[in-house]
C-alpha cells in the first residue's frame, strides 16, 4: 500500500492515497502490536520485516498494472528515417517533429504525449521503422493543448480521444 499510495499521491490522486494511508497505518499498528507482544518468538519480526519488504515489491508491480497518468516519448531519428512521423501519425498519434543536428549530420526529432498504459506498443512501432533510433521517455507534470490518442484494448487501433484544454 505503501508504494502505491506514495505513487498515488505523485500524480494528484490526494484523496484516495488520504484513504490508503488510513488503512495502511491500520495495518501497520496491528502488525507491529503483534510483534511487540510476542518479542521473546524472533520469527514475527522477521515475518513481519519480510512482509514489509513483499508489501513494497507487490505495490510496484500493481502501479505498474495500473500505468497512471501520461509520458513524453521522444525519438531521435536520421534522415532517412525522416518519414517515421508520417507513420506514427497514420497510427493515429498526435506527433510533433523538428529537424536537430546530431553528430554524424541531420536528425529528426519526434516527440509524443500518450498514456503510459500505451508506452510499449509505441517503442516497438518506432523501433519497428527504425530500429537504431534513440527513444526517451518522461513523466510530464502538466501539459495544455494538443490531442492523445485512446486504444481500444480489442483491436489497437488508435483513435483520437478529447482535446484538453
Amino acid at each position: 500500500m505503501l508504494t502505491t499510495r506514495f505513487i498515488l499521491m505523485v500524480k494528484g490522486f490526494r484523496y484516495i492515497a488520504a484513504l490508503m494511508s488510513a488503512f495502511e497505518i491500520g495495518i501497520y499498528v496491528i502488525g507491529f502490536k503483534i510483534v511487540l507482544d510476542h518479542l521473546n518468538e524472533p520469527i514475527n519480526l522477521i515475518v513481519y520485516c519480510l512482509s514489509y519488504g513483499l508489501g513494497i515489491l507487490l505495490g510496484t508491480k500493481i502501479e505498474e498494472r495500473l500505468a497512471l497518468g501520461f509520458v513524453t516519448v521522444q525519438a531521435v531519428t536520421s534522415d532517412e528515417y525522416g518519414h517515421l512521423a508520417g507513420e506514427l501519425r497514420a497510427k493515429g498519434y498526435g506527433v510533433t517533429v523538428w529537424q536537430g543536428e546530431g553528430k554524424e549530420g541531420a536528425r529528426w526529432i519526434i516527440s509524443i504525449v500518450i498514456h503510459r498504459k500505451e508506452q510499449q506498443l509505441l517503442y516497438q512501432a518506432i523501433l519497428a521503422i527504425d530500429p537504431q533510433a534513440f527513444v526517451v521517455s518522461y513523466e510530464p507534470n502538466l501539459f495544455h493543448g494538443g490531442f492523445l490518442i485512446k486504444k481500444s484494448m480489442w483491436n489497437r487501433r488508435p483513435q483520437v480521444e478529447l482535446k484538453r484544454e
